[in-house]
């Protein structure tokens, strides 16, 4: 059962296919695994006169890391089905993006601008692209939010989080 959708003819295309994103999957496990191995086997995999030592049980885990990996890249090379499934439509994958960059740049200005001025931005930013709520509507959200995380935070639970050049200018800091 899947729900309507109202999109052009090109956003139905395939962004990736199941076998492409199970080979990358299978890669990047089996090369996780083997920094595993590699970082066991420097700390030292085998026994001591005391037992273990401490890459013993990680050296496993990497190694059924590996092998797993190894064995999902082989089903996936060899499933021909898997080459034509569609993993992703275009328009899955522009959704996606809608979400992953503006979040991306959310983290990365909260050490130049502070959490609090982010999140308004970053709420209000939501709230007029995706929700498509007008700027009366979002404003009182998006100030509010961030003020009673200040709030719970900052005079409450006496944690403090990133601040800003705006919470210096207010004196807040």
């Amino acid at each position: 059962m899947s729900a309507p959708e109202n999109h052009e003819a090109g956003d139905h295309r395939s962004a990736a296919s199941v076998r492409s994103l199970e080979v990358v999957t299978a890669a990047v496990l089996f090369a996780l695994g083997a920094v595993v191995i590699a970082d066991s086997l420097r700390i030292g995999a085998g026994w001591n006169m005391d037992g273990p030592q401490s890459g013993y049980f990680p050296f496993y885990i990497g190694i059924f890391l590996c092998l797993s990996s190894l064995i999902n890249f082989w089903h996936a090379i060899r499933d021909p089905e898997t080459a034509a499934e569609s993993f992703l439509t275009r328009h899955q994958a522009s959704m996606v993006m809608s979400l992953l960059i503006p979040t991306t740049v959310f983290v990365i200005v909260i050490g130049f601008i502070g959490i609090y001025v982010a999140s308004a931005l970053l709420i209000g930013w939501f709230m007029v692209r995706l929700g498509k709520f007008s700027f009366p509507r979002t404003a009182p959200v998006a100030i509010g939010i961030p003020a009673v995380l200040f709030a719970l935070f900052e005079l409450w639970f006496k944690m403090p989080l990133p601040k800003g050049p705006l919470e210096q200018l207010l004196g807040v800091v």
